[in-house]
């Protein structure tokens, strides 16, 4: 789908129509905007934001700041986060993956709650992590995802109960539980699967003698200015989904008959919607397919090696600031790379572009805040990763 061009004086639209050359734009003033919403519809939830998903100095503050804390996956990242201001104490190594020597330096740097699925990882955070805390990861199917996540992470409910009795035998303290129900999660009912679950796995616990602290609902909240393969406008039901999480909160209390704080891992959620890319037009083509039938080609100075990793399961809105009246036709879009890959799969629709596009003519590629700087190469193919700029935010620094 093509997006009209916005009549738009946010900090982001004024930012990309400012900018010559290609770059990511990041609108700090959305993202604490989204952050404070989120507090709002969750008040009883505490927010670590998933770093992964961006990793940029000023975003990270920007969420400190507004009180967030950090979902790690290993220290570097948590150095990073401690850089921007993070405190050590709102921190967690949210991988179940992790080496001996990452347990360790993660111990040192003061982090002392750690994910863990496995007798194996909670035998190496008692020997390198000594009197840490862990909370277990429950797996889901993932389904009503774009990306489902039960495969590498997390463990069945009752060995959850083996986990957590191994880490209180081993000194350490069995602190709690999470879920993941799968990245852009689509529906409500993946939600309330994960809390019956829960409910189940926390009865199981009380009645064998360990009580929890704490519920980590992990991430999967999705975004909302996506576009599915056919070119259609995603729509979760965020409020259903806000709706199921505060029943289920209630719901777990009542279950776990005691004190019980929560936690959110939202990353996309945040940031997806407020940034943006500043591409252009490498060239519009047309030439004869395999049938014989002339196909328009698209190729953008952006592409899955540099940011658009997400195609595979998405399309981006598209805006062309310098065609308002123009005529449309469609074509497939390619990133610049001398790689097949790097172009929208044959599953996905064609996208709607000017007919007389020319190669510099700049595109935007909007909600591409999530994960964009995170998956792009060094350099794949001789093309260097994009800089990046922030925008708008109470104290933001702009950049890169």
């Amino acid at each position: 789908m093509t997006t009209a061009i916005p009549h738009d004086t946010t900090p982001l639209f004024t930012a990309l129509a400012a900018a010559d050359e290609d770059r990511i734009v990041f609108d700090l003033t959305g993202i604490e905007t989204g952050y404070e919403r989120l507090r709002r519809e969750l008040p009883d939830v505490s927010v670590r934001f998933a770093m992964k998903a961006c990793p940029v100095d000023e975003v990270l503050a920007c969420l400190v700041r507004k009180g967030a804390g950090i979902d790690a996956a290993g220290p570097r990242e948590m150095r990073q986060a401690l850089r921007a201001g993070a405190a050590v104490g709102s921190m967690h190594y949210g991988n179940t993956v992790k080496s001996d020597r990452n347990i360790a330096e993660a111990h040192r740097l003061g982090v002392r709650d750690f994910a863990t699925d496995s007798l194996e990882d909670v035998a190496a955070i008692a020997r390198h992590a000594p009197g840490a805390r862990v909370f277990c990861r429950i797996a889901t199917s993932g389904e009503g995802a774009l990306w489902g996540l039960g495969r590498k992470f997390g463990c069945p409910p009752a060995h959850a109960v083996r986990v957590l009795e191994s880490a209180r035998d081993s000194g350490l303290t069995p602190s709690g539980l999470s879920v993941h129900v799968g990245s852009q999660q689509m529906t409500a009912d993946a939600w309330s699967a994960a809390i019956d679950t829960l409910a189940d796995v926390l009865t199981t616990l009380r009645r064998r003698g360990t009580h929890l602290d704490h519920i980590n609902l992990g991430g999967g909240l999705p975004a909302l200015g996506y576009l599915d393969k056919h070119g259609r406008p995603l729509d979760p039901p965020l409020e259903k989904i806000f709706a199921v999480i505060r029943d289920g909160i209630r719901y777990l209390r009542r279950v776990h008959g005691g004190r019980l704080a929560f936690l959110m891992e939202p990353g996309r959620h945040l940031v997806a919607d407020h940034g943006a890319v500043r591409a252009h037009a490498v060239r519009l083509t047309r030439r004869p397919g395999h049938d014989g039938e002339d196909r328009r080609w698209l190729y953008l100075s952006c592409g899955r090696f540099n940011g658009l990793y997400e195609t595979d399961a998405l399309q981006y809105r598209l805006v062309f600031p310098t065609h308002p009246h123009a005529r449309y036709v469609s074509a497939t879009v390619a990133g610049p790379t001398c790689d097949s890959d790097d172009a929208h799969s044959p599953d996905h629709a064609p996208v709607r572009v000017p007919e007389n596009l020319a190669s510099g003519d700049p595109v935007w590629v909007l909600s591409c805040g999530a994960y964009t700087t995170s998956y792009t190469t060094r350099g794949f193919n001789g093309f260097a990763p994009l800089p990046y700029e922030c925008t708008g935010g109470t104290d933001s620094e702009t950049a890169r």
